[in-house]
C-alpha cells in the first residue's frame, strides 16, 4: 500500500463526503486506503460514511479522544508506506497525494511533507511556518496585535509571509490540516503527543521529527483547499482551555528558557484563555 489516509471526524457530517470524494478523484495511480476515525460524533457522521462512502473504513473510538489520540489510532490501523493525515473540512486537488508521496520518496530525509493550502476564497493559508517563540501568542495569525499591525516583523517571521508559497522549501512545521508522514519516521520518532487534545499537536510533531534528524518540507505542487473551522463548529470552553493548556505544554517541552520566562509565558497564555472564555460567554 502506497498511502493510507487518516481522517479524524467529530460532528463532520456536513463536509466529510466532499473530503472523501475529493480523495477518490485525487488518488491517481497510488494504491491508497482511507480510514475515517470517528470521535463519537453525535450527528451520524460514521453511519453516513458507511452508507455513502463504503470504500472508506470507519474506526469508531467510542468517545471524544481528542485529535492526537485519534490520529495515532488511525496510523496503527493502517499499513501504507506513507500516511496522509487530513482534516474532514479539506478538499484535495487532483495529483496532490501523488506529489506528496513523490517528494517523500525523492527526499528520504524528510519525515513530513505539507501541501500548499488555500482558504475557501482561494487565498493562501499560511500553513507552513516557523516555530513559535514566547512572543507568538501575541503575534500569531489571529491575535489582536496582528490584526492591528499586520505587517509587524514577528508575525511575518512566524507565518513566513514574506515567502511566495509557490516554491518548495524546508520549513519548521506544517499545519496538521494536511500532512503526509513517512511511516518509518513515525516508527523512529513516535506518533503525535497524546497530551494534546486539540491544537498544537502538529507543531509539536514536526518539532519532534526535526529533533530526530528529519526535515519537514513544503510541496507547492500539492494543493488542498481548507474550509477552515468547518469541522469545529462553535468553540466550546473545553476546546479553549485545552488549546491553551497545549500551548503551555509545548513551550515547556521545546522552548524552556528559564523559570521566570516560563512562568511569565504561562501567565500570559492563561490570561489569553480567560479573555477568550469571557468573550465566549458574552457571545452566548
Amino acid at each position: 500500500m502506497d498511502l493510507s489516509v487518516v481522517v479524524v471526524t467529530y460532528h463532520s457530517r456536513q463536509h466529510i463526503l466532499d473530503c472523501l470524494r475529493s480523495l477518490e478523484r485525487a488518488r491517481g495511480a497510488l494504491a491508497m486506503d482511507v480510514f475515517v476515525v470517528d470521535n463519537a460524533s453525535g450527528d451520524g457522521t460514521a453511519d453516513l460514511v458507511r452508507r455513502e462512502a463504503p470504500e472508506a473504513r470507519v474506526v469508531e473510538t467510542g468517545g471524544n479522544l481528542g485529535y492526537a489520540k485519534a490520529v495515532n489510532r488511525g496510523i496503527r490501523e493502517s499499513s501504507g508506506e506513507f500516511v496522509l493525515v487530513l482534516n474532514p473540512d479539506c478538499v484535495v486537488a487532483p495529483g496532490a497525494p501523488e506529489a506528496l508521496v513523490a517528494h517523500l520518496r525523492a527526499h528520504p530525509g524528510c519525515a513530513i511533507a505539507g501541501p500548499r493550502i488555500l482558504n475557501t476564497d482561494g487565498s493562501v493559508e499560511y500553513s507552513a511556518r516557523s516555530f513559535p517563540d514566547h512572543l507568538t501568542f501575541l503575534f500569531n495569525r489571529y491575535s489582536l496585535l496582528t490584526r492591528l499591525w499586520p505587517g509587524n516583523p514577528w508575525t511575518r517571521r512566524y507565518l513566513l509571509s514574506d515567502w511566495d508559497h509557490v516554491s518548495d522549501r524546508s520549513v519548521d512545521w506544517v499545519s496538521g490540516a494536511c500532512m503526509c508522514v513517512r511511516r518509518e519516521a513515525v516508527a523512529k520518532a513516535g506518533g503525535m503527543d497524546e497530551t494534546y487534545f486539540m491544537f498544537n499537536e502538529d507543531v509539536d510533531w514536526c518539532h519532534t521529527m526535526k529533533k530526530a534528524g528529519f526535515s519537514v518540507d513544503f510541496v507547492a505542487a500539492a494543493q488542498v483547499t481548507h474550509h477552515i473551522g468547518a469541522s469545529k463548529g462553535r468553540v466550546s470552553d473545553k476546546v479553549i482551555l485545552e488549546r491553551h493548556r497545549g500551548m503551555i505544554h509545548y513551550f515547556r517541552k521545546h522552548h524552556r528558557v528559564n523559570p521566570l520566562v516560563d512562568a511569565l509565558a504561562a501567565t500570559f497564555i492563561l490570561l489569553r484563555a480567560r479573555l477568550m472564555l469571557a468573550a465566549n460567554a458574552w457571545r452566548r
